[in-house]
């Protein structure tokens, strides 16, 4: 989940897996797979960095070595 901010101030947490689209039209609009649209106050590139840090967090973009385990 990543931390974000509607227009009108108010916090929100949203599942980033279910990400496919982020988009300024100036303000920066983010599309879920399913269609439904989120307007929020963080920049494309801010939502960009929160994604790739959850998916890390996640290892859904690669595996962390674990101690003792080989490559």
């Amino acid at each position: 989940m990543i931390m974000l901010t509607r227009l009108n101030g108010k916090e929100f947490t949203l599942n980033a897996l279910y990400i496919e689209q982020v988009e300024a039209f100036p303000d920066t609009t983010i599309t879920l797979t399913n269609g439904k649209k989120f307007v929020v106050r963080e920049t494309v590139e801010s939502v960009s960095a929160k994604v790739s840090a959850f998916y890390g967090e996640v290892h859904i973009l690669g595996k962390k070595n674990v101690q003792g385990e080989k490559d």
